[in-house]
């Protein structure tokens, strides 16, 4: 949970930081937008990598606990077949 919330204030002071360079920026109002837009749209593209790898390292975590459940029945049927 604190991990989580390091990484999210990180995440909004990185953002504030882009956005604080960006505004302060001598350039026009329609070079600024584009840059605001371009900056938008690279972010966007590194969450949804993000969101990719999370759920790719999700299902090998779930693949993970399915094996290590079977193993588990395994071994209590094993043992329940030994006590008989």
């Amino acid at each position: 949970m604190k991990g989580n919330k390091l990484a999210l204030g990180a995440i909004v002071g990185a953002a504030a930081g882009v956005v604080a360079g960006i505004l302060t920026a001598p350039k026009s109002g329609k070079e600024t937008r584009e840059d605001i837009k371009q900056k938008a749209l690279e972010a966007k593209d590194k969450v949804a990598s993000g969101k990719d790898e999370l759920i790719f390292k999700a299902e090998e975590v779930a693949d993970d606990v399915r094996a290590k459940a079977v193993e588990v029945i395994d071994s209590v049927k094993q043992h329940k077949d030994k006590t008989k």
